[in-house]
């Protein structure tokens, strides 16, 4: 229960029907020095929001404390992720590292039979394959199973997700009816512990980075930079270039510290490799699949073949060219509304 809307009204679905519910809450990091400032989610004002949305439905509440693994599964990696020259997507860590690896493991000392959350996404059952399956949310504005990604079948067999099967004006309309206080409440940002556009700030308090040079792709430098954690692939304002036509970021290089800017055809790419895939069956395909891949969570799903390569690797090949794909962001796999795998581009 994170204290907004959809975990609350998913925890009065579950209570209504009849289940004994125990209401978990996530304490992330230390919320009494005051020394970071985090975003809409999680907060300590969260955390009574649920409390107050537990006693209004009458179950139980917990508040579980996930300091140490959020630092270690979360910010730690957000950081080497951007000083390595990658887009991190910290919600994939959280939601598969946290919310479900930990938490199963928690629902057991309750002797909890599920853990349930706020997702847009739906999970069913194979009987022709035996095996669970991943499935977008009815809402596809708010559709969540990107992020989902990483679930096992032991994960996915124990999880619910109630609000799957509604959109986000019939779960506001049942928080309402069931006169919850969150029921008017904005929805969090998707980075919940560094608030909009502070990332490079951020990562620089926690990781030495080195400034360097910003060229073209002649290796002509055109300007300065302070630290490739301030860049992203596709890329165009806050360049501070001069240059009279639009340039772009089409490459990071770390190791060098080098950021190569170019026009935005020089985005364009027609295949990607993937490593740490998860495959939703928990069995690597003997042979290439065709499925729709996603590269990044507002992307529009796009037709490719994807070959596995060895136990956790894919070569994705699509059938039309796809711009800026970003390493470290997630491709995900999907077979209609099903998510058949997913992965870390590289």
């Amino acid at each position: 229960m994170s204290g907004g809307v959809d975990s609350s009204v998913a925890a009065a679905l579950l209570a209504r029907d009849g289940h004994d519910v125990v209401g978990l809450s996530m304490q992330l990091y230390d919320q009494s020095n005051g020394e970071i400032t985090f975003g809409s989610c999680c907060t300590i004002d969260d955390l009574y929001d649920a409390r107050r949305v537990a006693a209004a439905i009458g179950i139980p509440h917990y508040i579980v404390n996930f300091e140490r693994k959020f630092e270690e599964h979360v910010v730690s990696d957000f950081v080497r992720e951007y000083a390595a020259g990658r887009t991190p997507i910290p919600c994939v860590h959280c939601n598969g590292d946290l919310k479900f690896a930990s938490l199963v493991d928690r629902a057991s000392a309750f002797e909890a039979e599920a853990v349930a959350t706020g997702h847009y996404a739906q999970v069913d059952f194979d009987p022709a394959t035996q095996r669970y399956r991943l499935k977008r949310g009815v809402d596809g504005q708010k559709d969540q199973s990107y992020f989902l990604f990483t679930l096992t079948q032991a994960q996915l067999a124990r999880a619910r997700f109630p609000v799957g099967a509604l959109d986000k004006a019939a779960v506001r309309e049942e928080a309402r009816r069931l006169g919850l206080r969150v029921a008017e409440k904005k929805d969090s940002q998707e980075i919940c512990f560094v608030p909009a556009g502070e990332h490079p700030d951020f990562v620089a308090k926690r990781a030495a980075i080195p400034g360097g040079v910003i060229r073209d792709r002649e290796g002509h430098v055109l300007g300065q930079h302070e630290g490739v954690h301030r860049f992203t692939i596709g890329q165009r304002k806050g360049l501070g270039l001069s240059t009279g036509v639009p340039l772009y970021v089409v490459n990071i290089d770390a190791e060098h510290a080098a950021v190569t800017v170019g026009p935005r055809e020089d985005l364009e790419r027609i295949e990607l490799t993937a490593s740490r895939v998860n495959w939703m069956t928990g069995e690597v395909p003997s042979a290439p699949l065709r499925a729709h891949a996603r590269i990044r969570y507002r992307h529009q799903d796009a037709p490719a073949t994807i070959t596995p390569i060895g136990s956790d690797a894919a070569r994705v090949v699509f059938d039309t060219p796809q711009t800026a794909i970003t390493p470290g962001q997630a491709v995900v796999f999907y077979d209609g509304d099903y998510v058949v795998g997913g992965g870390w581009i590289d």
